[in-house]
């Protein structure tokens, strides 16, 4: 069985498995106890092994990247928060009980599946070994002679296979786990004294703001791109005539189609995080995040404003907030968009309101993670008048009359077409936030956290994600003019790509600060 979605062909069960052949020889070599104790135990394996491959489809489905039998488990019951936001409380509980009665199936009919077979080949001893080496014969000579049907070898080793490549992985994610504890300590300016850090960035509102799975495809996919790049061009032209400019290029995430944390905290640490495993050892380390170096400097508050988080969120320490403002604390009285929890110009307009509009002794570092373009991309909100926004009541027509994701969901066309919509819709209240309440001294750092999916995407999507830089203050893009970005919001094809965790340094260094290394 394979292990995408994809290769689900028929020519793939078509091939002489070598572990049958090993399996059929051991079943008839040993007596009955002990045969019967390997037929059970090879049919749990291959049990576990259907089950490992149902969850790499999944994966590689929604995140680009097989399962992870060592970090992964912890984000089952994500998916299945996720499962009931999209698609509601009952969906999700079935689901999660149809999983474990499967789960359960799979690996008692396999078991006893197995002995059968081998029940079987002990009374027809006899054929069963010839049938056995006449398999043995064919096997050989197929993997001698490369045969193959579509491309696709008829000796297979693909069980064997693919249980040394889920060893494997076991293994460099453990010695990962090591290394990383040591990269982690390294920091070019873990030492920097805060007078030079950042210095020409001083007086300045500096918001830096993610937009949910705001990739590439959404700027250069046939199917998505021309509505982007009008809002993209359009929304440039009115934040030009507001006063404001910017810059843009692309980096390369450290994680697809979801997992949105990774990309986070690869921006402001520097450093590649790219499982759950480092994400962990990076939450728990004194590694300066970009953000942090505001706060180090005493020269800025800073909040965050995170409508997604429903939780407690430590990770706030690390990121060197002051406070932050979760989903039940901006007074949010209006409906769900299945995943998100609230519209981003609704979370805009409180982060104005409760935040950004106070009187401060200081300037002010926002971190804000924008929702609405978060999968399944139904219903997406609209645009309302600023001033009409009141407590979010005025989306309930709104959400009711959209789409429901199952509307979509099993539709690449129709999820492409609805998430070009939702990366509109939140790249047009981002701007507009910006054009209505912005001034001299606003920086906007903006940038996707991640790709959308591989059904939006495609199966063979970059990682690439777009950031722009935007600024009333023509200093401030002065600074990145060696950086070669696309001038206005939308970056050029062959605009500058580096990994998403080159950014921190390279700002930190654009905006004056000087380096001090931290060496562990």
């Amino acid at each position: 069985m394979p292990n995408r979605i994809g290769a689900l062909q028929t020519d793939r069960f078509t091939r002489i498995p070598v572990e049958a052949i090993i399996g059929a020889a051991v079943a008839l070599a040993l007596p009955r106890r002990p045969r019967l104790v390997v037929a059970v135990l090879s049919g749990v394996a291959l049990g576990a092994m259907t089950i490992l491959n149902v969850l790499d489809m999944g994966f590689w489905q929604y995140l680009g990247r097989a399962f992870n039998l060592v970090l992964d488990w912890e984000l089952l019951p994500d998916a299945q928060s996720y499962v009931e936001d999209s698609m509601g409380r009952a969906v999700a509980i079935g689901a999660s009980v149809g999983a474990v009665v499967l789960v359960v199936l799979v690996l008692t009919l396999m078991a006893l599946a197995m002995v059968r077979l081998s029940n079987l080949l002990a009374r027809n001893k006899q054929v069963a070994t010839r049938a056995t080496l006449v398999a043995t014969t064919v096997w050989v000579l197929c993997s001698a002679l490369s045969l193959q049907i579509a491309g696709v070898p008829i000796a297979s080793d693909r069980t064997a296979g693919a249980v040394a490549i889920q060893a494997r992985r076991v293994h460099d994610t453990l010695r990962d786990e090591a290394a990383f504890q040591k990269i982690a300590k390294v920091d070019k300016f873990g030492n920097t004294p805060p007078s030079q850090l950042l210095p020409d960035l001083r007086g300045k509102d500096m918001i830096f703001t993610f937009i949910e799975s705001y990739g590439r495809s959404a700027i250069e996919d046939p199917v998505e791109a021309p509505g982007v790049d009008k809002t993209l061009d359009v929304r440039t032209k009115a934040l030009a005539k507001a006063g404001f400019h910017a810059k843009s290029g692309w980096l390369t995430s450290a994680t697809y189609g979801g997992s949105s944390w990774l990309g986070h905290s690869t921006t402001m640490s520097g450093l590649w995080i790219s499982n759950q495993q480092r994400y962990r050892t990076l939450m728990a380390s004194d590694h300066l995040s970009l953000t942090e170096a505001f706060k180090k400097t005493g020269d800025w508050d800073t909040v965050g404003i995170m409508p997604g988080v429903q939780k407690s969120w430590p990770e706030s320490k690390f990121y060197g907030l002051d406070t932050y403002r979760n989903a039940f604390q901006m007074g949010y009285k209006g409906p769900k968009f299945s995943w998100s929890t609230m519209p981003d110009q609704y979370a805009l307009e409180q982060f104005q309101k409760l935040e950004h509009s106070k009187k401060r002794a200081k300037p002010l570092m926002s971190l804000v993670i924008l929702t609405s373009s978060h999968q399944p991309w139904a219903p997406i909100p609209k645009m309302v008048p600023w001033n009409q926004l009141g407590d979010g009541s005025i989306f309930k027509g709104i959400q009711k009359a959209g789409k429901k994701p199952s509307d979509i969901i099993t539709s690449s066309p129709k999820s492409q077409a609805e998430y070009g919509k939702s990366v509109q819709y939140s790249v047009t209240a981002l701007t507009q936030w910006l054009e209505r309440y912005g001034n001299d001294n606003t920086v906007l750092v903006f940038l996707g956290d991640h790709q959308p999916i591989a059904r939006v995407s495609g199966n063979h999507a970059s990682r690439d994600v777009p950031i722009s830089i935007v600024a009333k203050d023509p200093k401030v893009l002065d600074k990145i003019a060696d950086w070669n970005w696309t001038d206005g919001l939308r970056p050029a094809h062959n605009a500058p790509v580096w990994k998403m965790s080159a950014f921190r340094d390279k700002f930190l260094t654009a905006y004056g600060s000087t380096p001090h290394p931290k060496k562990g």
